[in-house]
């Protein structure tokens, strides 16, 4: 898992997009209910920033026999403790529940509480998707639980007007050959943001907890191995990595932002910090802190194709349809329609949540202008993200690998940002609540 997103704006679908999911939406009523004039509430849960809540009319207005209850929740954090709650009570679950990367895993414990869908023509689908995705919904037993929405790609939000002020280079070209282009590392990213607070004595990136999050996810293993094991006390090249980090934040570059608040968004527009690790999705929280704090494209956010430590994977997301669902043919319609390629440019536009699915990749809708890109000062959001999404490959995520995140570093995390233990004290501190709440539970 990963610190969860969290959306505070509500995004704009264009036209075009708009226009495609209306061609699209007879083909997903043939798939649909078995019988036409049966009038069903189909309920769904997800959260943060999917960027689905502009499509439930049109699937609606497609299907007037279909009416949609959505609920979307702040966290995915908060989702997964919702899933959990209502899962152990064996009631209370959604026709359609969306499940996050980071806890998929935890899902997977009980993947034949979920349909199988394959039961419901996946098999015929699947190559629609990045194969990897396909695989991370797929059990041991070969069913397949969960559509893909997005993937989590990571680039580098970055204030091209702080660059400018600091006497960096501010153009997106200038600042990825600054960091190291595509050998960008994590020594060239600190040694810039020294050189940055130098200039100007201000913090250099948000919070130390999102670029630990990517570090543990650009590996090619992170809290677990490959095979299931945990995979973090005698995991040298994290420890290395954590005494990085927690060395740059002592030296004044974390703002340390309390995550998905930024002081409601004015941080964004006050020079607290001038860079920001981002995934796809993340887009859509930049975008909203900004408008939230009483700013707009005239703030000097960018996005720049270059991300320290190369490849990494932040997030991305699953429909499944729950056994407890009593409409489960009408559910997984509904949710192989929401993940449908147009769907997915739709969604992209909406909260820059990057498509797992090819077609949508390559769609002008993603690689084209859009609001998303010009908020970004014109920023090809959609073609940087397909550049970044190169060489990314599944991480394993263990069942507890949203509980380390969260709840093992989280607070390691505060302990750096708020210098009240340096790197090896706040690293002995997590390994104690490993054993807590982990090991030993």
């Amino acid at each position: 898992m990963k610190s969860s997103r969290r959306t505070r704006v509500a995004a704009v679908i264009a036209g075009a997009a708009s226009f495609a999911l209306l061609a699209t939406g007879c083909a997903a009523s043939d798939s649909g209910s078995g019988t036409k004039n049966e009038k069903i509430t189909l309920t769904v849960t997800t959260f943060g920033t999917m960027g689905l809540d502009g499509l439930y009319k049109k699937y609606e207005k497609a299907h007037p026999n279909i009416t949609i209850k959505a609920t979307n929740i702040d966290t995915g954090d908060n989702a997964k403790t919702d899933w959990q709650t209502k899962q152990a009570a064996g009631a209370g679950l959604p026709d359609v529940q969306g499940v996050e990367e980071g806890w998929l895993s935890a899902v997977m414990q009980v993947s034949d509480q979920f349909q199988d869908l394959r039961d419901y023509g996946i098999n015929k689908i699947k190559d629609r998707w990045v194969d990897w995705k396909v695989k991370q919904a797929t059990d041991k037993d070969g069913r397949i639980i969960g559509y893909g929405t997005d993937i989590g790609p990571e680039g580098l939000c970055y204030n091209s007007k702080l660059f400018a002020a600091a006497g960096l280079p501010s153009d997106r070209d200038g600042v990825a050959e600054l960091l190291g282009g595509k050998n960008a590392t994590w020594d060239d990213y600190f040694k810039v943001g020294a050189q940055y607070t130098k200039a100007t004595g201000k913090p250099f990136y948000d919070q130390s907890g999102f670029i630990w999050n990517a570090m543990v996810n650009q590996q090619d293993e992170g809290y677990y191995t490959k095979d299931g094991k945990l995979n973090v006390k005698d995991n040298s090249t994290l420890k290395s990595l954590w005494l990085k980090l927690a060395d740059a934040t002592e030296s004044g570059q974390s703002s340390n932002q309390t995550q998905w608040d930024w002081g409601k968004g004015k941080a964004f527009l006050d020079g607290s910090f001038a860079t920001m690790v981002c995934p796809g999705w993340m887009l859509g929280n930049v975008k909203g802190g900004v408008t939230q704090g009483g700013g707009d494209a005239t703030s000097g956010w960018d996005f720049a194709d270059v991300f320290p430590g190369g490849a990494a994977n932040w997030g991305g997301s699953f429909l499944t349809v729950p056994k407890q669902s009593k409409h489960p043919k009408e559910a997984a319609a509904l949710a192989q329609w929401l993940t449908d390629p147009a769907q997915q440019v739709a969604a992209f536009q909406a909260a820059g949540t990057f498509p797992s699915t090819l077609e949508a990749q390559t769609d002008p809708g993603v690689t084209g202008p859009n609001e998303l890109s010009k908020f970004f000062n014109n920023a090809p959001v959609g073609k940087i993200l397909a550049s970044r999404a190169e060489g990314v490959v599944a991480q394993y995520k263990g069942p507890d690998d949203s509980v380390i995140q969260s709840q093992v570093f989280g607070p390691a995390v505060q302990e750096i940002d708020s210098k009240k233990a340096n790197g090896q004290q706040a690293w002995n501190d997590a390994m104690k609540l490993l054993d807590q709440l982990v090991v030993n539970k």
